[in-house]
């Protein structure tokens, strides 16, 4: 046992079987006074919210264990739940401040500060990714964000072709300019790459005819053509407005997103490191669990 005493538990998804609110690594940081993050609301985050506050007074009174304690909790039989899958919770002692960053689930790189792309980015800035957003005119950001979950990084640029190419493997690419020259000259770049995650130009499918003729004499494949999303967004959403656009797209986005590692931790443990005499489920303060 540690003599250190934790500012708060951290609880994490170690193991998902099944069905279950959040994925595998996902963490809720549980303090005497507050909670930061989630692992999926309901009677499981109820349940392991008290779990962790009784282990956090044990810790207080008889110091924090050196490994994480863990329990298997199905969530039908235990829970009540309709998801009806398994997990595994760990609990840990947390010393920090807070919650570490959540990993991006994408990087884009964005071209454009119009209204669309600055509504696009008020979305996305509450979401774990990493933005490039690009456009050659000083004026057309908004200003800095405040906290954002997602990382912004603008840039001011006369040439944005060229940023084309500085993207990681597998990024996205989204095209909304205030040039169609500048649209077709970036759009063929992130298609000629062929390595992108998703690539999206706003417009009509007129627009996105004259862009491929364009794009057949410069010497594009068809099979680089036809990745290409235009019009852009979750079809089925309708209207114009700007907001309304930008969350079409972002929900596309997401959905072009790399997966995530869902073979985390792919082996169900047989059992929880609980006391033999008391069982998984249980505070056991001679133990310190």
């Amino acid at each position: 046992m540690s003599q250190a005493v934790p500012s708060g538990v951290c609880v994490e998804i170690r193991t998902v079987l099944g069905s279950a609110p959040r994925e595998p690594g996902a963490l809720m940081l549980v303090r005497a006074d507050g909670i930061e993050g989630t692992i999926g609301g309901g009677q499981l985050e109820f349940v392991a919210i008290e779990r962790a506050r009784a282990l956090l007074a044990v810790w207080h009174r008889h110091g924090t264990p050196h490994d994480d304690i863990t329990e298997t909790r199905a969530l039908g039989p235990h829970l009540g739940q309709c998801c009806g899958g398994v997990v595994v919770l760990a609990y840990r002692p947390w010393f920090e401040a807070v919650l570490p960053p959540p990993q991006p689930r994408f990087h884009l790189q964005l071209h454009g500060a119009g209204h669309v792309g600055r509504a696009l980015v008020r979305i996305l800035a509450a979401i774990p990714c990493t933005i490039d957003w690009i456009d050659s005119r000083a004026d057309a950001f908004p200003p800095a964000h405040g906290d954002t979950v997602a990382r912004i990084e603008p840039h001011i640029t006369d040439d944005p072709v060229a940023r084309v190419g500085r993207a990681p493997p597998r990024s996205l690419f989204l095209v909304m300019t205030h040039s169609h020259t500048l649209d077709a000259a970036i759009t063929g770049a992130a298609l000629a790459r062929g390595d992108a995650g998703y690539v999206g130009l706003i417009g009509s499918a007129t627009k996105r005819a004259r862009f491929e003729h364009r794009w057949r004499h410069q010497g594009l494949s068809d099979e680089a053509i036809g990745s290409l999303i235009c019009p852009v967004g979750l079809p089925g959403i309708a209207g114009k407005q700007p907001e309304i656009l930008a969350v079409a797209i972002a929900a596309q986005l997401l959905s072009h997103a790399p997966a995530a590692d869902s073979a985390r931790n792919p082996s169900m443990p047989g059992a929880s490191h609980a006391c033999s005499g008391c069982g998984p489920d249980l505070i056991c303060p001679a133990h310190g669990h």
